[in-house]
């Protein structure tokens, strides 16, 4: 069946009925009426290779025939070694830890407790602050979402989130000054960190945590040219740790396989899932300079902090294979060429539009923002419910894509966020332009 008459498992939302996905063919799903959908998002930026890899595959099912499980308050495994000496080896600066887990929340979760843990075997018990930005995301845990500046996820929950205060986003569609150079938006919008940490009391911050290239709050909007250099000095000026959440935008997805290396930094902690086990097991992992693997394993040696799955031997072995298949396929390279090609399409069929105000992003993580008027940039009335519209018209034409709304602010302005497989072919980005006009057109007010 198509969907499912009873069912007992909790959806995300009771009142949708969804088909059945059966089964995955490269960039595509089927349903059980054979229906198939181009993955244009990836799910949410997580199938970089498309959903039948026969060495993912064959590596998961290898694993579990050896070993399925191994606590690692007893034991470690071969691949959780290898995957972390491989990330080590490819990782920017001097990352030289990987703490596995089992998805972005959880990697966030973490790094904002290793932060912490970091400045008490130092001596620095007062630093408990964490800044961090208007409009980013960074998981659903409650401290995640703390830290996270998407209002329309926070709202319900707020009296559970500890205090986190939040700068304002690099934005430069919405938040550039009439005559204000690209590089000086950032530097003005960077300096707010500066003054946030002043107005804290630089003894008491210990964090500063953002998304390289925002992604499911605002849709692929990078920051600008010199930003994250900015952010990296005052940080290091005051002893404040940089934790960069490439949940979303790591792993290749932006043409890099870390992505912070397009910004020329290397943080302090990194975050990472979703591209990471490319849907084939839940896994995430936060990776962390020698300096704050050193000062635990000089101070107290032990990390406050576990799951039961962490460093699982399947989800390990899993990304293993997904991390080789990028670096040995010359995927994360095909990934930056594919996402050039994406954005030109894009902007070929979309550019002069009159209701589309930008179309951004790095790699194959492009966001398209829908406008009521071009020449103000001012977004439709969330009232329309233009996002969950399309999403609803794509999917029917066969396209998964990610519409969201409150792209602004949390509750005004409308994007589509697409993230497909690094396997894409040119045929396929001309399914996914014409998919998605043929959806936004059926779905834009008439008149």
């Amino acid at each position: 069946m198509s969907a499912q008459i009873k069912s007992h498992v909790f959806p995300r939302h009771t009142k949708a009925t969804l088909p059945t996905a059966v089964s995955g063919d490269g960039c595509y799903l089927i349903d059980a009426d054979g229906k198939r959908y181009f993955d244009g998002s990836g799910g949410a930026a997580v199938s970089c290779l498309g959903h039948s890899d026969a060495d993912v595959i064959k590596a998961v099912q290898d694993q579990v025939g050896k070993l399925a499980f191994a606590h690692t308050g007893f034991l470690t495994s071969d691949p959780a070694e290898e995957l972390a000496d491989l990330l080590v080896a490819n990782a920017p600066g001097d990352i030289d830890r990987v703490y596995f887990v089992s998805g972005g929340s959880e990697a966030t979760e973490a790094a904002i407790k290793l932060a912490r843990q970091y400045h008490l075997e130092r001596g620095e018990p007062q630093r408990r602050h964490i800044i961090a930005r208007k409009q980013s995301y960074h998981g659903n845990t409650l401290g995640a979402l703390a830290a996270g500046g998407n209002e329309w996820r926070r709202t319900q929950f707020a009296p559970l989130l500890i205090d986190i205060s939040h700068i304002s986003a690099c934005y430069e569609y919405v938040g550039r000054a009439e005559g204000e150079s690209s590089f000086d938006y950032g530097q003005r919008v960077a300096n707010e960190l500066e003054t946030e940490i002043l107005r804290l009391g630089p003894e008491t911050v210990m964090a500063f945590m953002a998304e390289p290239v925002v992604g499911a709050t605002s849709g692929a909007v990078p920051a600008v040219a010199g930003y994250f250099k900015r952010i990296r000095e005052i940080c290091d000026q005051y002893g404040v740790l940089l934790i960069l959440d490439e949940v979303m935008c790591g792993m290749g997805r932006t043409g890099h396989l870390f992505a912070c290396e397009a910004d020329g930094v290397v943080p302090d902690i990194l975050c990472i899932a979703k591209g990471l086990g490319a849907g084939y097991q839940p896994i995430g992992a936060m990776l962390c300079t020698r300096q704050i693997y050193e000062a635990i394993e000089h101070g107290s040696g032990f990390f406050q902090h576990g799951h039961t799955y962490i460093g699982h031997p399947v989800a390990t072995a899993s990304g293993l294979a997904v991390v080789k298949a990028m670096l040995e396929r010359g995927l994360v390279q095909r990934c930056a060429e594919m996402g050039e090609k994406l954005q030109a399409a894009l902007e070929d069929r979309f550019g002069q539009h009159a209701h589309v105000g930008d179309i951004r992003g790095r790699g194959l993580f492009r966001g398209v923002e829908l406008v009521a008027d071009r020449d103000t940039k001012e977004p439709f009335d969330p009232a329309l419910g233009l996002a969950k519209n399309i999403k609803k018209a794509a999917f029917q034409a066969g396209l998964i894509c990610y519409p969201m709304s409150g792209t602004r602010d949390g509750q005004n302005g409308d994007h589509i966020l697409l993230a497909p497989p690094f396997i894409i072919t040119d045929e396929q980005i001309t399914e996914v332009v014409d998919k998605l006009e043929t959806a936004i057109s059926q779905c834009l007010p008439q008149g």
